[in-house]
C-alpha cells in the first residue's frame, strides 16, 4: 500500500524527522486560505498522485497551465492559481503511463533555500533479510539516469536487524552523501530516526528525493514516498486510514477485497493461475509464443469456488482481454473446485472470448469432466506449452 507525499511527511514528522511546513488542498477555493497559513514568501505547489516524476510530468489539459506537477510560486496569488489549475487535471509521468492520473489533492509547502540536493532511500533487501539504505550525492529528478550511467555514485548500507541501526551506519551514510561538520551530525540523528520509522511501521519502501542541505546547513526532507507491507497493515490502523482508493486500479482494488493477487498488464491474454512462480512461468510462455499477458493473477492455494468466480470476473472486466488461459496445478487447490468456479463465472458473464484450461493434480479427472460436461466452448490443454500455443492461436485467429 502506498500513501501520498504529504501523508508520508506527517508520518516521518511524528518520529522527529525534519519536515518543511505545508498544507493539503482538496478544493480549489481553499488554496489561497491554506497558502496564507504558511510564512512564504515562496511556495512550492505539488500535485499529489501515487507516481514519481511529477516535476517532469505534463498535464493533458491546456487549462492546467504550463509546467509539471511541481511548481514554484513566488506569491500567494500564484500559489492559489497553480493549485486551482492542477486540481482535477490529469498528470502524465513516466510512471503513470499514457493514461496519466487525475490530481485530486494538492500540497502547498513553504519554499526552501536549497544548497544541495541528495538522494536517500530505505528498502528491504530480500537477499539478506536486512533493511538497506541507498544514498547518493546526485539527488533530484534524474536519479534513474544516475543509477544507469554512474552507479558508482550510489552507495548501499545494510543494517543487521540483530543490532539495529548503529552510529557507524549513520557515519557511512553521511560520508556517502558528502556531509561534514554539523550537517553530518544531523545525519547521525536522522538515519536512526528513519530506520525506527521504517521498522515500526512495517514499510516496504521509504524514498526521500531530494533530501536537501539548506543554505543554513540544516538537513530537510523535501519529498517522501512510502510503501507498506500489505501483510502487516492489520497492525497499523493509523496507516490504513491514509489509503486513497482513487489512486488504485479498480480491478486491483476489487481483487484485494477477495484476497487475490492481481496486477494489470498491457497484453490481451488473461491469466488465472495458482502460485506466483507458476504465474510467472505462464506469462513467460505466453510471451514466448508471440503474445502478451493481460495480467498477473494468483488465486492462491486455498481458493473457493466463489473466489475463483470473482477472479474470473476480474480478468474479464479488462476490455483488452481477448482470450483467457487458466493454468492450475492442484495440490491444496483441487482441480474440480477450479473447474466449478470457471464454469460458474463463464456462465455468469456470458463468456465469448476463447478460453483454454490446463488442469493437473488433485481431482484432475473430476475437473476435466466438469469442464467437458459444461456445454461451454472450453478448450482443454494437456500441458502448459500446449495451453499457451492454443490460447495464442485462438486470440490471433480472432484478432
Amino acid at each position: 500500500m502506498n500513501i501520498h507525499e504529504y501523508q508520508a511527511k506527517q508520518v516521518l514528522k511524528s518520529f522527529g524527522a525534519p519536515i518543511s511546513d505545508g498544507r493539503v488542498v482538496l478544493k480549489a477555493d481553499e488554496a489561497a486560505a491554506k497558502a496564507k497559513e504558511l510564512p512564504g514568501p515562496v511556495y512550492v505547489v505539488k500535485a499529489q498522485i501515487h507516481a514519481g516524476g511529477r516535476g517532469k510530468g505534463k498535464f493533458k489539459e491546456e487549462s492546467a497551465g504550463e509546467g509539471g506537477g511541481v511548481r514554484l510560486a513566488k506569491s500567494l496569488e500564484e500559489a492559489a492559481q497553480f493549485a486551482e489549475e492542477m486540481l482535477g487535471a490529469t498528470l502524465v509521468t513516466k510512471q503513470t503511463g499514457a493514461a496519466g492520473k487525475q490530481v485530486n489533492r494538492i500540497y502547498i509547502e513553504n519554499g526552501s533555500d536549497i544548497e544541495t540536493e541528495l538522494y536517500l532511500s530505505a528498502l528491504v533487501d530480500r537477499g539478506t533479510g536486512q533493511v538497506a539504505f541507498i544514498a547518493s550525492t546526485e539527488g533530484g529528478m534524474n536519479i534513474e539516469e544516475v543509477a544507469e550511467e554512474t552507479p558508482e555514485k550510489i552507495v548501499t548500507v545494510r543494517i543487521d536487524p540483530a543490532t539495529g541501526c548503529m552510529p557507524h551506519h549513520a557515519r557511512r551514510i553521511a560520508q556517502a552523501l558528502g556531509l561534514k561538520g554539523a550537517t553530518a551530525k544531523q545525519c547521525g540523528k536522522l538515519i536512526p530516526t528513519l530506520y525506527k520509522a521504517f521498522v515500526e511501521k512495517d514499510m516496504s519502501l521509504l524514498e526521500i528525493n531530494p533530501l536537501i542541505v539548506a543554505k543554513s546547513g540544516d538537513l530537510l526532507v523535501l519529498d517522501a514516498k512510502m510503501g507498506f507491507d500489505p501483510n502487516a497493515l492489520f497492525r497499523h490502523e493509523d496507516i490504513l486510514k491514509l489509503r486513497d482508493e482513487t489512486e488504485e486500479d479498480p480491478a486491483e482494488l476489487e481483487a484485494s477485497k477477495h484476497d487475490l493477487s492481481y496486477v494489470k498488464l498491457d497484453g490481451n491474454i488473461g491469466c488465472m493461475v495458482n502460485g506466483a512462480g507458476l504465474a510467472m512461468s505462464t506469462m513467460d510462455i505466453i510471451k514466448h509464443y508471440g503474445a502478451e499477458p493481460a495480467n498477473f493473477l494468483d488465486v492462491g492455494g486455498g481458493a473457493t469456488k466463489e473466489k475463483v468466480t470473482e477472479a474470473f470476473k476480474i480478468i474479464l472486466s479488462d476490455p483488452a482481454v481477448e482470450g483467457i488461459l487458466v493454468n492450475i496445478f492442484g495440490g491444496i487447490m483441487k482441480c474440480d473446485i477450479i473447474a466449478e468456479g470457471v464454469v460458474a463465472a463463464a456462465r455468469e458473464v456470458k463468456l465469448e472470448d476463447p478460453l483454454v484450461v490446463r488442469l493437473e493434480g488433485t481431482n484432475v479427472e473430476k475437473g476435466k469432466e466438469i469442464l467437458a460436461n459444461s456445454g461451454l466452448a472450453i478448450t482443454p490443454a494437456d500441458d502448459l506449452e500446449d495451453a499457451a500455443q492454443k490460447v495464442v492461436a485462438a486470440v490471433k485467429g480472432t484478432a
